[in-house]
Protein backbone atom coordinates (compact mmCIF):
# COMPACT_ATOMS: atom_id res chain seq x y z
CA UNK A 1 0.00 0.00 0.00
CA UNK A 2 1.61 3.22 -1.23
CA UNK A 3 1.06 5.88 1.84
CA UNK A 4 3.19 8.63 -0.31
CA UNK A 5 3.34 9.37 -3.79
CA UNK A 6 5.66 12.26 -5.13
CA UNK A 7 6.11 13.14 -8.53
CA UNK A 8 8.32 15.59 -10.03
CA UNK A 9 9.27 17.24 -7.29
CA UNK A 10 10.74 20.63 -6.94
CA UNK A 11 12.17 23.69 -4.48
CA UNK A 12 13.43 27.03 -6.25
CA UNK A 13 14.52 29.88 -4.46
CA UNK A 14 15.33 32.73 -6.21
CA UNK A 15 18.98 34.29 -5.78
CA UNK A 16 20.68 37.45 -7.43
CA UNK A 17 21.89 35.17 -10.21
CA UNK A 18 18.19 33.81 -10.87
CA UNK A 19 16.75 31.02 -9.60
CA UNK A 20 18.11 28.19 -7.35
CA UNK A 21 16.59 24.68 -7.90
CA UNK A 22 17.57 22.86 -4.13
CA UNK A 23 15.31 19.88 -5.33
CA UNK A 24 15.37 19.18 -8.83
CA UNK A 25 12.56 16.53 -10.12
CA UNK A 26 12.45 13.85 -7.47
CA UNK A 27 10.04 11.13 -7.57
CA UNK A 28 9.07 8.30 -5.26
CA UNK A 29 6.79 6.21 -3.49
CA UNK A 30 6.36 5.60 0.28
CA UNK A 31 4.89 2.33 1.14
CA UNK A 32 5.00 1.14 5.03
CA UNK A 33 8.57 0.69 5.07
CA UNK A 34 11.82 2.17 5.78
CA UNK A 35 12.86 4.30 2.91
CA UNK A 36 16.52 5.89 3.20
CA UNK A 37 17.55 8.83 1.60
CA UNK A 38 21.59 9.51 1.57
CA UNK A 39 23.53 12.22 0.18
CA UNK A 40 25.84 14.74 1.14
CA UNK A 41 25.65 18.03 2.60
CA UNK A 42 23.66 20.34 0.03
CA UNK A 43 21.96 17.23 -1.78
CA UNK A 44 18.32 18.17 -1.06
CA UNK A 45 17.87 15.26 1.26
CA UNK A 46 16.31 17.98 4.51
CA UNK A 47 14.78 20.03 1.83
CA UNK A 48 12.82 17.08 0.43
CA UNK A 49 11.31 16.20 3.80
CA UNK A 50 10.47 20.09 4.47
CA UNK A 51 8.92 20.73 1.17
CA UNK A 52 6.74 17.31 2.14
CA UNK A 53 5.28 18.90 5.28
CA UNK A 54 4.40 22.33 4.09
CA UNK A 55 7.71 23.90 5.76
CA UNK A 56 9.24 25.76 2.77
CA UNK A 57 8.31 29.76 3.45
CA UNK A 58 8.86 32.03 1.06
CA UNK A 59 10.21 32.96 -0.88
CA UNK A 60 11.13 29.44 -1.98
CA UNK A 61 8.73 27.81 -4.10
CA UNK A 62 7.52 24.63 -3.83
CA UNK A 63 6.09 22.93 -6.72
CA UNK A 64 5.65 18.93 -8.28
CA UNK A 65 3.58 17.10 -11.02
CA UNK A 66 1.82 15.12 -7.64
CA UNK A 67 2.46 14.90 -3.88
CA UNK A 68 -0.28 12.54 -2.28
CA UNK A 69 -0.91 11.15 0.81
CA UNK A 70 -3.10 7.92 0.80
CA UNK A 71 -4.42 9.79 -2.42
CA UNK A 72 -5.20 12.69 -0.96
CA UNK A 73 -2.89 16.13 -2.31
CA UNK A 74 -1.05 17.63 0.00
CA UNK A 75 0.49 20.13 -2.46
CA UNK A 76 0.61 23.86 -1.33
CA UNK A 77 -2.04 23.21 1.12
CA UNK A 78 -3.41 26.49 3.31
CA UNK A 79 -1.76 26.40 6.55
CA UNK A 80 -5.06 26.02 8.49
CA UNK A 81 -5.49 22.82 6.32
CA UNK A 82 -1.75 21.41 6.14
CA UNK A 83 -1.33 21.92 10.38
CA UNK A 84 -4.19 19.05 10.40
CA UNK A 85 -1.61 16.65 8.35
CA UNK A 86 1.28 18.16 10.06
CA UNK A 87 2.12 16.14 13.12
CA UNK A 88 -0.90 14.09 13.63
CA UNK A 89 -0.75 12.32 9.83
CA UNK A 90 3.49 12.95 9.12
CA UNK A 91 5.37 13.13 11.87
CA UNK A 92 9.26 14.59 11.90
CA UNK A 93 12.28 14.19 14.22
CA UNK A 94 15.34 16.48 13.68
CA UNK A 95 19.07 15.72 14.32
CA UNK A 96 19.30 17.70 17.67
CA UNK A 97 17.07 17.59 20.27
CA UNK A 98 17.95 20.47 21.77
CA UNK A 99 17.04 22.78 19.06
CA UNK A 100 13.69 20.77 18.78
CA UNK A 101 12.38 21.05 22.43
CA UNK A 102 11.50 23.82 24.29
CA UNK A 103 14.19 25.21 27.28
CA UNK A 104 11.59 26.51 29.60
CA UNK A 105 8.87 24.00 29.24
CA UNK A 106 8.89 20.61 31.01
CA UNK A 107 9.04 17.69 28.93
CA UNK A 108 5.72 16.20 30.07
CA UNK A 109 4.35 19.71 28.96
CA UNK A 110 5.75 19.48 25.93
CA UNK A 111 4.29 15.79 25.00
CA UNK A 112 0.98 16.95 26.73
CA UNK A 113 0.64 20.17 24.46
CA UNK A 114 1.69 18.50 21.18
CA UNK A 115 -0.58 15.61 21.75
CA UNK A 116 -3.30 17.81 22.66
CA UNK A 117 -2.53 20.10 19.47
CA UNK A 118 -2.95 16.56 16.70
CA UNK A 119 -4.99 14.12 18.38
CA UNK A 120 -7.24 16.54 20.70
CA UNK A 121 -8.43 14.92 24.86
CA UNK A 122 -8.40 16.49 27.75
CA UNK A 123 -5.30 16.57 29.53
CA UNK A 124 -5.29 13.64 31.99
CA UNK A 125 -5.67 11.63 28.85
CA UNK A 126 -2.94 13.11 26.98
CA UNK A 127 -0.68 13.05 30.25
CA UNK A 128 -1.40 9.27 30.46
CA UNK A 129 -0.54 9.08 26.81
CA UNK A 130 3.08 10.96 26.99
CA UNK A 131 3.64 8.75 30.35
CA UNK A 132 2.87 5.79 27.79
CA UNK A 133 4.98 6.65 24.65
CA UNK A 134 7.91 7.90 27.43
CA UNK A 135 7.65 4.01 28.71
CA UNK A 136 7.21 3.11 24.66
CA UNK A 137 10.80 4.41 24.25
CA UNK A 138 12.83 2.92 27.25
CA UNK A 139 13.00 6.00 29.69
CA UNK A 140 13.17 4.25 32.82
CA UNK A 141 11.29 6.67 35.24
CA UNK A 142 8.68 8.73 32.83
CA UNK A 143 7.41 10.38 35.75
CA UNK A 144 10.56 12.06 36.95
CA UNK A 145 11.76 12.75 33.36
CA UNK A 146 7.72 14.30 32.77
CA UNK A 147 8.75 16.61 35.53
CA UNK A 148 12.40 17.35 34.01
CA UNK A 149 13.66 20.41 31.41
CA UNK A 150 15.27 19.86 28.32
CA UNK A 151 19.17 20.48 30.06
CA UNK A 152 18.43 18.12 32.73
CA UNK A 153 18.38 14.79 30.49
CA UNK A 154 20.96 13.46 27.99
CA UNK A 155 21.21 13.92 23.96
CA UNK A 156 20.27 10.63 23.60
CA UNK A 157 17.13 10.84 26.15
CA UNK A 158 16.79 14.01 24.94
CA UNK A 159 16.48 11.94 21.10
CA UNK A 160 14.21 9.17 22.54
CA UNK A 161 11.63 11.74 23.88
CA UNK A 162 11.42 13.93 20.25
CA UNK A 163 10.27 10.17 19.10
CA UNK A 164 7.79 9.12 21.73
CA UNK A 165 6.64 13.42 21.19
CA UNK A 166 6.21 12.82 17.50
CA UNK A 167 4.76 8.91 17.27
CA UNK A 168 2.47 10.13 19.95
CA UNK A 169 -0.50 11.27 18.04
CA UNK A 170 -0.23 7.89 15.82
CA UNK A 171 1.12 9.26 12.82
CA UNK A 172 1.16 7.12 9.59
CA UNK A 173 4.08 8.96 8.13
CA UNK A 174 8.35 9.76 10.53
CA UNK A 175 10.99 11.71 8.97
CA UNK A 176 13.69 11.26 10.87
CA UNK A 177 16.25 14.07 9.63
CA UNK A 178 19.72 12.56 10.85
CA UNK A 179 17.90 11.66 14.14
CA UNK A 180 21.40 10.05 15.75
CA UNK A 181 24.24 11.94 14.07
CA UNK A 182 24.86 13.88 17.05
CA UNK A 183 24.85 10.65 19.47
CA UNK A 184 27.41 8.05 20.17
CA UNK A 185 27.96 4.81 18.91
CA UNK A 186 25.91 2.95 21.50
CA UNK A 187 23.27 5.49 22.21
CA UNK A 188 22.92 5.81 18.27
CA UNK A 189 22.08 1.86 18.35
CA UNK A 190 19.62 1.80 21.05
CA UNK A 191 17.93 4.87 19.47
CA UNK A 192 17.55 3.30 16.31
CA UNK A 193 16.34 -0.06 17.47
CA UNK A 194 13.31 2.15 19.35
CA UNK A 195 12.51 3.89 16.21
CA UNK A 196 12.83 0.33 14.31
CA UNK A 197 10.41 -1.53 16.91
CA UNK A 198 7.79 1.86 16.92
CA UNK A 199 7.85 2.18 13.38
CA UNK A 200 7.27 -1.61 12.43
CA UNK A 201 4.83 -2.47 15.22
CA UNK A 202 2.28 0.61 14.01
CA UNK A 203 2.97 -0.21 10.71
CA UNK A 204 4.34 3.16 9.39
CA UNK A 205 6.52 4.43 6.41
CA UNK A 206 9.42 5.99 7.80
CA UNK A 207 11.95 8.24 5.50
CA UNK A 208 15.23 8.08 7.24
CA UNK A 209 17.83 11.14 5.72
CA UNK A 210 21.61 10.03 6.82
CA UNK A 211 24.77 10.59 5.26
CA UNK A 212 25.55 7.33 6.95
CA UNK A 213 25.82 5.00 4.18
CA UNK A 214 26.59 1.84 6.11
CA UNK A 215 24.08 2.88 8.92
CA UNK A 216 21.00 3.12 6.42
CA UNK A 217 22.57 0.06 5.20
CA UNK A 218 21.91 -1.92 8.04
CA UNK A 219 18.46 -0.44 8.84
CA UNK A 220 16.37 0.39 5.68
CA UNK A 221 14.66 -1.43 3.38
CA UNK A 222 15.28 0.81 0.64
CA UNK A 223 17.69 3.55 -0.35
CA UNK A 224 17.36 6.68 -2.63
CA UNK A 225 20.82 8.48 -3.39
CA UNK A 226 20.77 11.95 -3.99
CA UNK A 227 23.58 14.62 -5.76
CA UNK A 228 22.70 18.05 -6.41
CA UNK A 229 18.99 18.26 -5.85
CA UNK A 230 18.46 14.98 -7.74
CA UNK A 231 17.69 11.17 -7.01
CA UNK A 232 20.66 9.64 -8.87
CA UNK A 233 19.82 5.63 -7.96
CA UNK A 234 17.32 4.08 -5.95
CA UNK A 235 18.11 0.39 -4.78
CA UNK A 236 17.53 -2.29 -1.96
CA UNK A 237 19.57 -1.25 0.91
CA UNK A 238 21.01 -4.47 1.11
CA UNK A 239 22.22 -3.81 -2.63
CA UNK A 240 23.84 -0.52 -1.60
CA UNK A 241 27.57 -1.98 -1.86
CA UNK A 242 26.64 -3.09 -5.15
CA UNK A 243 25.43 0.16 -5.90
CA UNK A 244 26.22 1.01 -9.95
CA UNK A 245 26.45 4.74 -10.26
CA UNK A 246 29.75 6.27 -10.24
CA UNK A 247 28.56 8.85 -7.07
CA UNK A 248 27.39 6.16 -5.13
CA UNK A 249 30.75 4.29 -5.82
CA UNK A 250 32.44 7.07 -5.16
CA UNK A 251 30.87 7.40 -1.62
CA UNK A 252 31.56 4.00 -0.80
CA UNK A 253 34.83 4.14 -2.14
CA UNK A 254 35.85 7.52 0.55
CA UNK A 255 34.21 5.26 3.68
CA UNK A 256 37.46 4.23 5.88
CA UNK A 257 37.99 0.83 6.37
CA UNK A 258 39.07 -1.29 9.26
CA UNK A 259 40.15 -4.01 7.32
CA UNK A 260 41.95 -1.94 4.85
CA UNK A 261 43.44 0.73 5.93
CA UNK A 262 45.04 4.03 3.58
CA UNK A 263 47.06 6.70 4.57
CA UNK A 264 44.52 8.76 2.26
CA UNK A 265 40.68 8.87 1.48
CA UNK A 266 39.70 8.65 -2.30
CA UNK A 267 38.19 12.26 -3.60
CA UNK A 268 34.83 12.43 -4.98
CA UNK A 269 35.75 13.09 -8.69
CA UNK A 270 32.62 14.94 -9.49
CA UNK A 271 31.19 14.99 -13.22
CA UNK A 272 29.20 17.41 -14.77
CA UNK A 273 26.65 14.71 -16.44
CA UNK A 274 25.78 13.60 -13.03
CA UNK A 275 23.58 16.42 -12.05
CA UNK A 276 21.61 16.13 -15.06
CA UNK A 277 21.96 12.72 -16.01
CA UNK A 278 19.24 9.64 -15.71
CA UNK A 279 18.56 8.04 -12.31
CA UNK A 280 19.10 4.41 -12.12
CA UNK A 281 16.95 1.87 -10.51
CA UNK A 282 18.37 -1.85 -9.64
CA UNK A 283 14.95 -2.79 -9.09
CA UNK A 284 14.11 -2.06 -13.04
CA UNK A 285 17.68 -2.32 -14.45
CA UNK A 286 16.74 0.27 -16.39
CA UNK A 287 17.93 4.15 -16.66
CA UNK A 288 15.54 6.86 -16.65
CA UNK A 289 15.82 10.43 -17.35
CA UNK A 290 13.09 11.71 -15.44
CA UNK A 291 13.15 9.67 -12.21
CA UNK A 292 10.50 6.55 -11.93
Amino acid sequence: MTLLSVQNLRVTFPTRQGAFEAVRGVSFDLGRERLGVVGESGSGKSMTGRAILGLVRPPGRVTADRMELEGQSILNLPERRMRKIRGRRISMVMQDPKFSLNPVMTIGDQIVEAYRLHAGGNRTAARQKALDMLAAVQIRDPERVMGAYPHEVSGGMGQRIMIAMMLAPDPEILIADEPTSALDVSVRTEVLNIMDRLVRDRGMGLIFISHDLNLVAQFCDRVLIMYAGRIVETLAARDLHQARHPYTQGLLNSLPRLDAPVDRLPVLERQDAWRDGGMISQSLETEFPGGL
